[in-house]
C-alpha cells in the first residue's frame, strides 16, 4: 500500500534498528542494496536514499512516506505533512544535531551578526544559510559544498555551515562554532495527497504507533517483584514509575508489584529494593510502550 523511503548514510543503521524493534524489519539482499521490503501488507516497498533528496521525493508523490531530518525540510522547503518527530536514542546519531556556523578559532567573529559583509561561506545548506544571513541583513557569498566542508577553511572560504552534534570534529580542524542556525531531529513525513487517502492514512497511523512505541521502550525495562504487606510502603517510596506502580494482592499474602524504569537506574535500584524487603525481583526487556 505505502511506498516508504528511509535515509541512507549516517542515520541508516539507527533507522533500520528502529524499524526492526517496531516489528517492521527491512529485508534486503545485502547491506549495499538500495531497495528492500517489509513483510507487512501496509508497506508495498522500501527504498534507501540520501536524506537530502527525501523531502522533495515525498512531496512529489514518488513515495508516500519517508524519514529525513528537519534540517533538510528547512533547506528544501518541501510541502509535506510531518507525522511525528523521531527523536532517536540520545546515544545515537541524529538526536539534536545542529546546523552550525563555524569559523577558524582566530576569526574575530563570535556570532553570525559579527560576520563581515562579503564573507564566503561553504555549505550543503545553501538556501537555509542564505535566508539566515538575509534575515540578519548581512550580504554574504554562500558557496555550495560537495563534502569535506571543513577542509576549505581558511584558504577557500571564510566560514562553513555544517551539521554537528558536539562540535568536536570542528574543533579538531581548528574551528569554533559561533552560531547554531537550527537544531534538527529526524522526522517521519508524508505526501499530502497520500495522507488524505483514508486507507493510506490508517496505515500511516499504525506505523507511527509502532515506531513511537519502540522509541518509548528504548532504555527502559520492566521490574517485577514480590513484597510483604509490611514492607510495601518502603518499597513504593523508592520505586520509580511512568505513572504509578501496579500493585496486586497475592493469594498467599503480600503483594506483587511491577513498574517500568530506566535501564540506567537498575544497578542501584535492585539492591535498594532488596534491602527494603522486596523478593523474587525480575528485570524484563520491553520492546514497545504504547500509551
Amino acid at each position: 500500500m505505502l511506498k516508504l523511503v528511509i535515509p541512507k548514510g549516517s542515520l541508516e543503521t539507527q533507522t533500520l534498528r528502529l524499524f526492526e524493534e517496531a516489528d517492521l524489519r527491512v529485508i534486503r539482499s545485502s547491506e549495499r542494496d538500495y531497495h528492500g521490503r517489509i513483510d507487512d501488507d501496509r508497506i508495498e516497498r522500501v527504498s534507501l536514499l540520501r536524506p537530502q533528496e527525501i523531502p522533495v521525493y515525498v512531496q512529489d508523490g514518488l513515495f508516500d512516506l519517508g524519514i529525513t531530518g528537519q534540517d533538510w525540510l528547512a533547506e528544501t522547503g518541501a510541502d509535506v505533512e510531518v507525522l511525528t518527530s523521531l527523536a532517536y536514542a540520545r546515544s545515537g546519531t541524529g538526536h539534536g544535531t545542529k546546523v552550525a556556523l563555524a569559523v577558524p578559532t582566530d576569526h574575530p567573529a563570535n556570532s553570525a551578526k559579527e560576520m563581515p559583509p562579503g564573507s564566503r561561506i561553504s555549505t550543503e545548506f545553501e538556501r537555509l544559510t542564505q535566508r539566515y544571513f538575509d534575515d540578519l541583513g548581512i550580504d554574504v557569498h554562500v558557496v555550495w559544498s560537495f563534502g569535506a566542508t571543513e577542509a576549505k577553511v581558511p584558504e577557500i572560504v571564510d566560514a562553513i555551515v555544517d551539521v554537528t552534534e558536539t562540535g568536536s570534529t570542528l574543533r579538531a580542524h581548528g574551528m569554533k562554532v559561533i552560531e547554531t542556525l537550527m537544531t534538527s531531529e529526524p522526522v517521519l513525513i508524508a505526501n499530502r495527497a497520500s495522507a488524505g487517502d483514508p486507507g493510506k492514512r490508517a496505515a500511516m497511523d499504525d506505523i507511527v504507533t509502532l515506531l513511537l512505541g519502540a522509541l518509548r521502550a528504548e532504555g527502559r525495562v520492566l521490574i517485577k517483584l514480590n513484597v510483604a504487606a509490611a514492607s510495601l510502603p518502603a518499597v513504593l517510596e523508592v520505586l520509580p514509575a511512568m505513572k504509578s506502580p501496579t500493585v496486586s494482592s497475592l493469594q498467599e499474602g503480600g503483594h506483587a508489584v511491577e513498574t517500568v524504569v530506566d535501564k540506567s537506574q537498575v544497578n542501584r535500584l535492585i539492591p535498594l529494593l532488596k534491602a527494603r524487603g522486596a523478593t523474587d525481583i525480575l528485570e524484563l526487556p520491553i520492546s514497545k510502550i504504547v500509551p
